[in-house]
């Protein structure tokens, strides 16, 4: 433990942010960079506990006591050396995790966790900085021929994992660039775009081989089995819930990701600006409370928008834990996106029951009922409608309110509307295995490469009798349902 007296020293700091007036005019990303001292202070907050519970919040049991001991001591070598040792992408996590494994920390008792999630984030940074980040091709080829379809986090893990062994690994990408909702769901004023083909280039050297703008129908699925040793589905959990509603059909709805999509195909100048869904000088509503939702509402302001109104069916959570919330388990508290410091208002309790439309069947209002909601031994019940209809007038509306399941053809589905698997992640079909929100539906980046190393795994034991990959075992160590 380098400074055993850290956390009394010091204070929780987390990174300064970008101004809300010169962040909101464009879409770098939001979140400014600790100074080597900051950094090293902050780390050495961790108390580096006999029992570890940030292990246990962590879905990829990241060595975090380990690379915060490093950081404080600036060693910084061995610090991304730990941090690598348990996540293929600590860029992507450091930037779009909800961090559970702060909310598991022992400091987090008295609201003043360990910043984990950007001590990780500034790690990597600074190892890609100095150039440590290298290709890490395998010794000998093992002749095994495997294909990953989606390139999402899930997909690139199970990638990077199988060739560093020497495997001959073909991705298929059904967009113009890998990435899957890293690139094209996630905003790049969170996650930059660069960073992903940075991670793609070290990729190619290592073996890699990327097949963009081919999805895969019925008949390239069966050549697919044909041709390959071993075939993974990571295809994601992109089947969008919809609002079975009057009025869905008029113009200014539009699917969350739809919006999203499109805008950071602009910033990456796949297609011209504006965006073909441009919320500039509209009033938008937003329906849906995570993380998509969020998006939405700071991308909303990136464009211009007039207002953005961001409404959820729930009541507004409380802002610290409860007795039906105990430590160390993630708490349904309030956790304010950096969109919402950006303005625009919040509603709770309202769900939509029409989109009523004008002459030229162009959106003009919604109409949302208000709902109450009772406390039944810390699990929220809903109650009765409140009053008569709002009426919120509006010229776009956004659905984000979540994903049901894959969209893959050709293999059996749970009744959850995933791919059915069994605990080494093979789905019913000869040498076809799945991984990732396939399997889990929406989830988190943490969870798609805790998968993507476990599936690895049991490919590789597969295609080579045993494995030198790490074992990941296949149970879930935390409730994550509050998180999707």
């Amino acid at each position: 433990m380098a400074d055993p007296q850290g956390f009394l020293k010091a204070g929780r700091q987390a990174p300064a942010k970008r101004p809300v007036e010169t962040r909101v005019c464009d879409f770098d990303e939001f979140e400014e960079k600790l100074s080597a001292s900051e950094l090293s202070t902050q780390a050495s907050r961790c108390m580096q506990c006999g029992i570890p519970y940030c292990h246990q919040g962590c879905p990829l049991g990241n060595y975090i006591p380990d690379w915060n001991h490093h950081s404080h001591a600036w060693h910084m070598r061995d610090a991304i050396n730990a941090l690598h040792a348990t996540n293929n992408f600590p860029e992507f996590t450091g930037r779009v995790c909800p961090a559970p494994c702060e909310q598991a920390c022992v400091l987090d008792l008295h609201g003043a966790a360990v910043t984990i999630k950007s001590i990780e984030k500034h790690i990597i940074d600074h190892a890609w900085e100095q150039g440590w980040v290298l290709p890490e091709p395998p010794d000998k080829r093992t002749g095994k021929r495997v294909a990953v379809v989606g390139s999402g986090p899930a997909g690139l893990t199970v990638a990077q994992q199988l060739a560093r062994m020497g495997h001959d690994v073909h991705v298929f990408e059904r967009d113009a660039r890998c990435g899957g909702l890293l690139r094209y769901g996630i905003p790049d004023f969170k996650l930059n775009k660069q960073l992903i083909d940075r991670r793609l280039t070290q990729m190619q050297v290592e073996g890699v081989h990327f097949h963009t703008q081919s999805p895969i129908d019925a008949d390239a699925f069966a050549e697919l089995q044909r041709d390959f040793d071993a075939l993974c589905l990571s295809t994601g959990a992109l089947r969008p819930r919809d609002l079975d509603i009057p009025g869905r059909h008029l113009g200014g709805v539009h699917l969350a990701m739809d919006f999203l999509k499109a805008q950071n195909q602009v910033v990456a100048k796949e297609i011209s600006a504006p965006a073909p869904l441009s919320a500039a000088g509209k009033r938008v509503v937003i329906l849906g409370g995570g993380d998509t939702g969020a998006d939405c509402v700071g991308t909303s302001h990136r464009q211009g928008a007039a207002k953005v109104y961001h409404i959820h069916y729930k009541p507004e959570p409380p802002k610290t834990r409860n007795a039906h919330m105990p430590w160390p388990w993630w708490p349904a508290i309030a956790h304010p996106s950096s969109s919402h410091e950006e303005g625009g208002a919040r509603g709770w309790n309202l769900v939509a029951r029409a989109f009523i439309g004008n002459a030229d069947q162009q959106l003009a209002h919604i109409e949302c009922d208000e709902l109450s909601w009772d406390d039944v031994e810390g699990r929220l019940q809903m109650g009765d409608k409140v009053g008569a209809p709002r009426r919120i007038p509006v010229d776009m509306a956004l659905i984000a309110i979540g994903f049901s399941g894959s969209d893959f053809a050709g293999v059996p589905y749970t009744q959850q509307g995933t791919i059915a698997v069994d605990a080494s992640y093979r789905t019913s079909l000869p040498k076809v295995y799945a991984c990732g929100d396939a399997t889990r539906g929406a989830s988190l980046v943490v969870w798609a490469i805790w998968e993507g190393r476990a599936v690895a795994h049991q490919i590789d034991l597969a295609l080579s009798g045993r494995s030198a990959l790490p074992v990941v075992p296949n149970e879930r160590v935390f409730d994550d349902s509050d998180l999707r």
